[in-house]
């Protein structure tokens, strides 16, 4: 599965009715740990090509990011049939990532 950008159109259907849980990262263009951040989820989707990510850029999206409480980027939230399993902020390497969503499994 590959990253995918969603907006406040596609986010139900491709977070909250997902069947598998799905990674969200809230994040903008211009901050630099965000870039971090990408690179190390484009790093852990070549490990673990079965997981689903999803990102939503906040200055697009404002309201999905009120809607989350994302009140600093990036920040990482984990979804399982709709319900949000956890949520944190900042970077995170890959090993920690796949603590995380072995959690959500």
């Amino acid at each position: 599965m590959s990253i995918i950008n969603v907006t406040k159109d596609s986010f139900e259907q491709e977070v909250l009715q997902s069947a598998e849980p799905v990674l969200v990262d809230f994040w903008a263009s211009w901050c630099a740990p965000c870039r971090m951040m990408g690179a190390t989820l484009e790093e852990y989707t070549g490990l673990h090509p079965e997981q689903k990510i999803a990102k939503v850029n906040v200055d697009e999206e404002m309201e999905l990011a009120q809607t989350y409480g994302v009140m600093s980027i990036p920040s990482l939230l984990i979804f399982r049939g709709g319900e949000l399993l956890h949520q944190s902020t900042g970077y995170c390497t890959v090993q920690e990532l796949e603590e995380l969503l072995a959690q959500a499994r």
